[in-house]
């Protein structure tokens, strides 16, 4: 199978070295820094060609580039496009519909994605959704990424709602392995320690969400004992809305990927 990148931002190239895991997938790469695009060539075994010769080519092409950007690409490929070629979309906020307007070609097989930074190390999540063109594309799409991670099916009335947890979720839970280790650097750990404790916390804690199927609010207050050290914990957070403030993080970026949109 022959996969085009245009586009090899972070999440482009995360999902380039996905895709490069495909034995049989041949991946071409193109970005509008020529310098970077042949680098990461050079470095994942990829080919460097420019964008028309990837819309002409390849089976799936993965449009990485910023929603702003997205018609001037559509505008510079959209008459290369191959009969045989899907579409693959993660530009936050724009939708299907939109893309096949500026194409002007509602058969074009389209599949929209919003995939996450640990798609890099084979740990992502990825929701998808198609339009109707793609619904014969999709299994080959995914066998193909499938060493990205999670794929998860999504209406697309609710990827922007998704994506506000799925794709921007890591960097909070990243702000809160750090603020954990913090704590536990003014406490007398190691950075080294606090760091290793924290992200391994925060590991155990998903995993027994997913495999025990119970509400986090059970599994905490099993963690809490009675006058112990981790509802003063807890306490301490809720005096900081901490549970308000994540909700809001979620919130504020849901509404900023729908602006992107427009």
């Amino acid at each position: 199978m022959k996969i085009g990148f245009i586009g090899a931002g972070n999440m482009g190239y995360a999902l380039l070295q996905a895709a490069m895991s495909g034995v049989d997938n041949d991946i071409l790469v193109y970005d509008k820094d020529e310098k970077k695009a042949r680098s990461i060539a050079s470095h994942t075994g990829a080919t460097f060609a420019d964008a028309k010769t990837i819309a002409k080519e390849c089976d799936f092409v993965f449009l990485g580039v910023k929603p702003n950007i997205i018609p001037s690409v559509i505008g510079e490929i959209e008459d290369y496009i191959g009969a045989n070629t899907t579409l693959v979309s993660m530009a936050a906020g724009v939708r299907i519909d939109s893309i096949e307007r500026m194409i002007n070609n509602d058969g074009v097989p389209i599949i929209r994605i919003m995939p996450n930074l640990a798609v890099s190390i084979g740990a992502g999540t990825v929701l998808w959704c198609t339009n109707a063109a793609a619904s014969g594309k999709r299994e080959e799409f995914i066998e193909a990424m499938s060493a990205a991670g999670v794929f998860a099916k999504t209406e697309e009335s609710k990827m922007d709602a998704g994506s506000a947890i799925s794709g921007c979720g890591p960097a909070f839970a990243y702000m809160f392995i750090d603020a954990l280790a913090d704590g536990g650097v003014a406490c007398g750990l190691t950075r080294e320690a606090a760091l290793e404790y924290a992200a391994q916390v925060l590991i155990g804690a998903a995993r027994m969400v997913q495999e025990t199927g119970r509400h986090p609010a059970e599994l905490k207050d099993e963690v809490c004992s009675p006058g112990g050290s981790t509802i003063a914990g807890v306490l301490a957070l809720e005096d900081g809305a901490f549970r308000a403030t994540v909700s809001g993080a979620v919130r504020a970026s849901y509404k900023k990927t729908r602006e992107l949109g427009k």
